[in-house]
């Protein structure tokens, strides 16, 4: 390889990989970006295994009807707490470990803004962790109020419930500290010549998250704090009794919960959008297009909150603003996958693992974007309103949408942060499991939703007897698929076993991160490199 110079002469691969610590202190002291991203990753792969522990026990448990290993207490216990692990201990944490360990590679930064900042912001996630897990030690067991925690069920709970709240406060400063210190890393540390409008769309998408997440997590909290002195403080915000309104609190839960949906999405969609040209080998089609949309998406998750409440009794107009505002929010969306499949159109494409996680992504995510779509329409809503349906709904934009887009970018990048390729079958193996698996689990569940199986119910008719079976078959494969990915891919690379990378390992893709070795040095960028007129290599 020929050495690449900056502009003060220096070689910019000639980095001094001596300067990284050895042995504990590397980690828990860890300011370096990429160790952080990768404390980040374990920690969140971690808990997606123990939140997926607690989905196979609901699936268990809803195998056949009747009770058959848990009572209802502890069912409702294992739905809560399977949806608030996924969500702010599994989703959230391994995003901002790709954003760690990628944006500063992208934008040809040395580390983050803010290096111990955001060694704090990962470290406050472990005692979160630890408070929220450990819930289910405490008396009357853990919180068990749904993960939306609504009033007045949550006013009733046991002191599991002040253990969540306290987790969840710990782990919003932990996400608002990474926020900030993503934003001022991409305003105020490109490399020369690297503009806003030249930046990898990986880099937009969490920009605009970094925004959302700052504007929503202290909603949250507000609506977190006032159960809590609803609980303990004799104040009534939601005790109907002393004058207050739960529904005030769905209201503010969603102001939060509808920008977080796309907090836990649009940086699969900079994934999938860094990937699709790569193995199309082209340009992505309307780059452009593709900032605003994501902006206008992030806007508008500001303003149809309350499509979460169609059945609470909301006047016909609020009905109809929201069903009109969420039916808006389809086109900046459409506008996404129009333009990957536009960018695919006529491409050389090529299947290697990242592409097809990236087109299963794109397939999955749009069958759930439209019955997002049906449940928009208030009519049907109210019929279909905590059913499985929508159950189905949101699990095929999470799983196959952020989780899909976690794996897509995990075999695109993995090999530049190990220094080792994965064998190509294992990647496929696990993509063809987990798409199968996936649609047997949550494909059935519609048709549940629209027969009118409730959701969170630990018994159910006899009717819905079968497709809860074949959901629970699909459930175990899926899970299978994901210790078999840990175990066969991740570990392997991890421990350096395998074919070594090359420092471009696909042919298409472009970006600065392709220009420095693999593994990636400890220290990459310490001058800030020079860049080509596109912004996608370095020049000498």
């Amino acid at each position: 390889m020929s050495a690449v110079l900056d502009h003060h002469g220096h070689d910019v691969h000639d980095h001094h990989d001596h300067h990284a610590p050895a042995g504990w202190r590397r980690w828990v002291f860890a300011t370096n970006h990429k160790d952080i991203g990768t404390l980040y990753l374990l920690f969140s792969f971690t808990m997606l295994m123990i939140g997926g522990i607690l989905a196979l026990c609901i699936r268990a448990e809803l195998f056949q009807p009747g009770l058959q290993f848990f009572n209802p207490e502890l069912f409702n216990q294992f739905t809560t707490m399977h949806g608030l692990i996924m969500v702010f201990g599994a989703i959230m944490p391994a995003f901002v470990g790709f954003a760690n360990w990628m944006i500063p590679l992208q934008i040809g930064a040395g580390d983050m803004a803010f290096a111990r900042m955001n060694n704090f912001s990962f470290w406050l996630l472990i005692p979160a962790a630890l408070l929220l897990v450990g819930s289910f030690f405490m008396p009357g067991g853990a919180p068990a109020a749904g993960w939306t925690l609504y009033a007045p069920l949550t006013l009733q709970m046991g002191p599991s419930m002040d253990a969540g709240i306290f987790a969840m406060h710990i782990m919003g400063a932990s996400s608002i500290m990474g926020s900030i210190n993503i934003v001022v890393t991409i305003l105020n540390m490109r490399a020369p010549g690297m503009t806003l409008m030249k930046m990898p769309m990986f880099c937009w998408t969490w920009l605009i998250t970094a925004y959302l997440l700052i504007a929503v997590m202290p909603v949250l909290a507000g609506a977190i704090t006032m159960t809590l002195t609803d609980r303990h403080f004799g104040t009534s915000f939601f005790n109907p009794a002393g004058g207050g309104d739960p529904v005030m609190y769905q209201h503010i839960f969603w102001f939060f919960g509808h920008p977080e949906v796309y907090i836990m999405i649009l940086p699969a969609f900079g994934i999938v959008s860094q990937i699709v040209p790569a193995f199309a080998r082209k340009k992505l089609f309307g780059y452009a297009s593709m900032v605003y949309a994501t902006a206008s998406i992030a806007i508008l998750s500001f303003i149809v909150w309350a499509h979460h409440m169609f059945a609470t009794g909301m006047p016909v107009t609020g009905q109809l603003f929201f069903m009109y505002a969420t039916m808006l929010i389809a086109v900046p969306t459409g506008v996404k996958i129009f333009n990957w499949l536009a960018t695919m159109w006529r491409g050389s494409m090529t299947f290697e693992s990242p592409m097809l996680w990236a087109v299963g992504f794109i397939f999955v995510f749009t069958m759930g974007g439209f019955t997002g779509l049906i449940l928009a329409m208030a009519p049907i809503d109210i019929q279909v309103q905590d059913t499985y349906y929508v159950v189905a709904h949101f699990h095929y934009v999470l799983v196959a949408g952020s989780l899909f887009g976690m794996f897509a970018g995990y075999y695109y990048w993995g090999p530049k942060w190990t220094g080792v390729m994965y064998p190509e079958w294992k990647g496929k193996f696990h993509f063809w499991g987990s798409l199968i698996t996936f649609n047997i689990t949550f494909f059935p569940m519609h048709f549940l939703g629209l027969a009118g199986m409730p959701r969170r119910y630990a018994d159910y008719a006899l009717q819905f007897a079968d497709f809860n079976a074949i959901a629970s078959v699909g459930a175990f494969g899926f899970g299978l698929m994901q210790v078999w990915f840990f175990l066969f891919v991740v570990l392997p690379m991890m421990r350096g076993k395998g074919e070594k990378a090359p420092q471009q390992p696909w042919e298409g893709a472009e970006g600065l991160e392709w220009e420095v070795p693999s593994p990636a040095p400890f220290h990459t960028f310490e001058v800030p490199p020079k860049l080509n007129a596109s912004a996608t290599k370095i020049i000498a």
